[in-house]
């Protein structure tokens, strides 16, 4: 796809997707008042020049995992060495290079078991050479983010537009059995799949799991209507006019913490929001069009904060990986490479 914006039934699409990433094409159409054969020609060309994807994920805790966000720094090679090889690894996700590519950041999903499975926080990551710090952050609560999209992607559609995409709601969501109700060990296979392509067909899920179609309608059913799973998209964002990017790690009092993140929360230029463990309990991620955006938003609605106390900003340069399961080669990494994330 070209570098000029996206037109009003790509941003019409992506925003359909963040409501429900599963839709059919023809219901998509439908909202938009184009055929679904635009529809379906759409998605495939921004899946092909613009990294789109719709990923399935667990809800943490439903699906009993804690998450830790890490920060490490390094040389620059092996920084980028590290990011594809932390990339690679089935418990993180959104691994970043920021601080000049000095920086990783990802997040890491354990067991929120007795032992807490931290083999990669504990244990692999002091292991690995050319590391010279290392940080982890336990995610305590998460403001905005996960379901919840940037706002930057979400304002293509009519308030009509969004009642005619929203999954209908199940009548007899609260007669699913308890235990069906959360992420089970059964369901590995069925989200492995989900986390590549969560618009994949029953047909093609029932061959990642060895469950009958009409098995895997109902399970979908049962974790979607319990809440247990949701549906993300990744896109490239420079292509919704924020290619400037940055985590902001801020100090804020306790007793101040839940207002001053809620605030946050409603900021536009904040795509992620989060309390953490740590010197710095409050994270968030912000996307703007140019550096003095973001230099506008830190001075004037950040600083107008004051229960801020400290704030650290770190350029975030490229993601590696995002929610769902590592693509090498994917579209995203290659316009990184390009200096576009």
């Amino acid at each position: 796809m070209p570098d000029s914006p996206l037109d009003d039934v790509d941003r019409g699409l992506v925003h359909a997707l963040h409501i429900d990433g599963r839709a059919p094409f023809s219901r998509i159409a439908d909202a938009l008042g184009v055929s679904t054969q635009t529809v379906a020609r759409r998605y495939r060309r921004l899946r092909a020049d613009a990294g789109l994807r719709v990923v399935g994920l667990p809800e943490p805790h439903r699906a009993g995992r804690a998450q830790w966000l890490v920060r490490l720094t390094a040389g620059p090679r092996a920084a980028q060495d590290l990011a594809q090889a932390l990339a690679r690894r089935a418990d993180t996700s959104w691994v970043k290079l920021a601080s000049g590519g000095t920086e990783i950041v990802a997040v890491v999903d354990t067991s929120s078991g007795a032992d807490g499975g931290h083999s990669l926080v504990l244990d692999d990551i002091p292991r690995t050479s050319g590391i010279t710090a290392v940080s982890s952050h336990y995610l305590l609560h998460t403001y905005l983010g996960g379901p919840t999209a940037w706002r930057g992607r979400a304002t293509a559609l009519t308030d009509r537009q969004q009642r005619q995409l929203r999954p209908p709601e199940r009548a007899d969501a609260d007669r699913i059995p308890v235990d069906r109700r959360r992420v089970a060990a059964t369901d590995h296979d069925l989200l492995r799949a989900l986390e590549r392509d969560g618009r994949a067909g029953q047909a093609e899920l029932a061959a990642a799991t060895g469950w009958s179609p009409a098995t895997v309608a109902r399970r979908l059913t049962e974790l979607r209507a319990s809440g247990a799973i949701f549906f993300d998209v990744e896109v490239d964002d420079a292509l919704f006019g924020a290619p400037t990017r940055a985590l902001l790690w801020m100090a804020v009092p306790p007793a101040h913490l839940e207002y001053v993140a809620t605030a946050l929360a409603e900021h536009d230029e904040l795509a992620f929001v989060a309390a953490t463990t740590g010197p710095t309990n409050l994270v968030a991620q912000a996307l703007c069009p140019d550096p003095a955006a973001l230099h506008r938003y830190l001075t004037r609605r950040l600083g107008a904060l004051e229960a801020i106390h400290t704030l650290e900003t770190s350029p975030l340069l490229r993601t590696v990986k995002a929610a769902g399961s590592f693509l090498p080669g994917a579209v995203g990494s290659r316009r990184a490479d390009r200096g576009r994330r």
